[in-house]
């Protein structure tokens, strides 16, 4: 059986980048350079009709996980938005200010996910506590946890994702994020036999329009969801 390949994308043209490459789900957001925050309705319109699973990143604001009233009251909304348009799923987290997950929010969060998958998103990154926080997001009901091991890159928390992965014991899914690409997804399947792996498969492409990089509006360099790399990181999954 292959190994699952979940692309991150936060465009009309990631997300069609994604489809044709060949990924079998994916992660819809917008500003992926800020880690991802909630789809535009617009973006979650064009994804209704996509042939694979879309989970949309459920996430007001850029900044912590540490979420007032107000942004939990938007984070129930847009997942009612989510139901409404028929996407697949939700990938949200919500910490404590100690790094702890915030079971309180996340119980809330959960009993307005009826009918649609859940991921744990990189809010586990922060947590002081490995076991304490598997066990928390099984008993909240969570498919799986997407993780970089507590680092920067994938690579860097291998040691985390193979103690997380060894935690879950099967109970949940364990999926790595962040940095992972055709060229180094080997080192980390070699070690941990992960079902399923998250990735931008991602390029860096120069700025459209000088004027619009001057007055801010883009950066010197911005990443793009390539059809090639996504098609080369399924067939290696599919070979796994």
């Amino acid at each position: 059986m292959s190994v699952l390949l979940e692309v991150c994308v936060d465009s009309s043209e990631g997300l069609a980048a994604a489809i044709c490459g060949g990924a079998d789900r994916v992660e819809l957001c917008s500003a992926l350079e800020l880690g991802g925050l909630t789809p535009t309705p617009g973006l979650i319109g064009q994804a209704t009709v996509s042939p694979i699973p879309i989970y949309a990143m459920i996430r007001p604001r850029p900044g912590n996980f540490v979420f007032a009233e107000a942004d939990i009251d938007a984070m129930l909304r847009e997942i009612d938005a989510v139901r409404s348009a028929g996407l697949a799923g939700v990938v949200f987290g919500a910490n404590l200010a100690n790094g702890e997950l915030d079971y309180s929010t996340l119980e809330r969060l959960m009993r307005q996910c009826q009918g649609l998958g859940v991921t744990l998103h990189r809010a586990f990154d922060l947590v002081p506590d490995l076991d304490e926080a598997v066990t928390m997001a099984v008993e909240l009901g969570f498919e799986r946890i997407l993780t970089s091991g507590r680092s920067l890159d994938a690579l860097a928390g291998i040691s985390d994702l193979e103690a997380t992965y060894e935690l879950a014991m099967g109970r949940i899914k364990i999926m790595p994020g962040s940095g992972i690409n055709i060229g180094n997804a080997y080192l980390l399947m070699d070690r941990v036999p992960f079902d399923e792996i998250h990735s931008s498969c991602a390029v860096l492409t120069a700025p459209v329009s000088e004027a619009a990089r001057r007055l801010g509006f883009e950066t010197a360099s911005r990443k793009q969801t390539s059809v090639d790399a996504v098609r080369a990181l399924k067939a290696y999954c599919r070979s796994r």
